[in-house]
C-alpha cells in the first residue's frame, strides 16, 4: 500500500476576472513507505501547489488524494489537523518560523502535540535535533538574528524531530551554500532511511534531485517522470553557450 497517493489530480483557482487558472492537470503519483522522490521544474509550474496537497495543506479541485488508504477528502478539519501533524514533516521555502522565539522554541513545536515521553522529553529531543543540523551552540538564539542558512537548518529540524512517515521539502537547499545543502541532504536521507520515511523534495538543483530514487517534472501543471541525465547535459550545453 502506498504512503500517500495521488490519482488524477487537478486544482485550479479563480481569478479576480472570473477566468480560471488550471495550476494542476490531472495528476497521478504514488509514494511508499523508504521511497525518496524529486519534483524538478520551473518556477509557477506548480510545484508548490503540488506539495501543498500532498501534505494535506491544500485540496484539489478534482480527484482523489489517499494517506495510508484513507481518502483524506472526505476527513473533518479536525482529524485532518492530526493526521497530518502526527505524519508529516515540512521544510518550506519561506522557513515559517516565529521570528521572537528562539531556535529551540520552534523546533519544539510540532512535539506539543506530542504524547508520552515525546511530550515529556521535547526539549532534549528538540536539542539532539538542533545539534544534529550543526546549531547545538545556536539553540538559546531568537530566530530572526539568525542567518538565511541557519534558520533554513531550524526549519529542517523542526520537520524531522517528530521522525514523520512523510517528508515535504521544498527548495532545502535554497538558502545554504554547496557544502552545508550537501549536509543537510544527508540528513534528510539518513533521518528518512532510519524511520523509513518518504522524502519528496522539490527543487530546481539538479545535484540535489539526482540524490532520489524515482525523479520528476512538473511542466504546466502536468508531471511526467524526467530524464535527469538529459536534463544535466542540457543545462552543461547552456552553461557553455552563455560563457562563449
Amino acid at each position: 500500500m502506498s504512503l500517500v497517493a495521488l490519482h488524477d489530480v487537478a486544482k485550479s483557482v479563480r481569478l479576480p476576472d472570473d477566468s480560471l487558472l488550471q495550476i494542476l492537470r490531472s495528476v497521478s503519483l504514488e509514494v511508499g513507505a523508504g521511497d525518496h522522490v524529486s519534483i524538478v521544474g520551473r518556477s509557477g509550474s506548480g510545484k508548490s501547489t503540488l506539495l501543498n496537497i500532498l501534505g494535506m495543506l491544500d485540496m484539489p479541485t478534482s480527484g482523489s488524494v489517499s494517506f495510508e488508504g484513507r481518502e483524506v477528502r472526505r476527513m473533518r478539519a479536525g482529524r485532518l489537523d492530526r493526521l497530518r501533524g502526527a505524519n508529516v514533516g515540512f521544510v518550506f521555502q519561506q522557513f515559517n518560523l516565529l521570528p521572537a522565539r528562539t531556535a529551540l522554541d520552534n523546533v519544539m513545536m510540532p512535539l506539543g502535540h506530542a504524547r508520552g515521553r515525546m511530550f515529556w522529553n521535547r526539549r532534549r529531543i528538540a536539542a539532539d535535533m538542533l545539534e544534529r543540523v550543526g546549531l547545538g551552540h545556536r539553540v538559546d538564539q531568537v530566530a530572526d538574528r539568525l542567518s538565511g542558512g541557519e534558520q533554513q537548518r531550524v526549519a529542517i529540524a523542526r520537520a524531522l524531530v517528530r521522525r514523520p512517515l512523510l517528508i515535504l521539502a521544498d527548495e532545502p537547499t535554497g538558502a545554504l551554500d554547496i557544502d552545508t545543502g550537501a549536509t543537510v541532504m544527508a540528513l534528510l536521507d539518513e533521518v528518512a532511511t532510519e524511520t523509513d520515511a518518504a522524502l519528496v523534495t522539490i527543487t530546481h538543483d539538479l545535484h540535489v534531485a539526482a540524490r532520489a530514487r524515482r525523479h520528476y517534472r512538473l511542466d504546466a501543471g502536468v508531471l511526467a517522470e524526467a530524464d535527469l541525465q538529459r536534463a544535466f547535459e542540457a543545462s552543461t550545453l547552456q552553461a557553455a553557450e552563455v560563457a562563449r
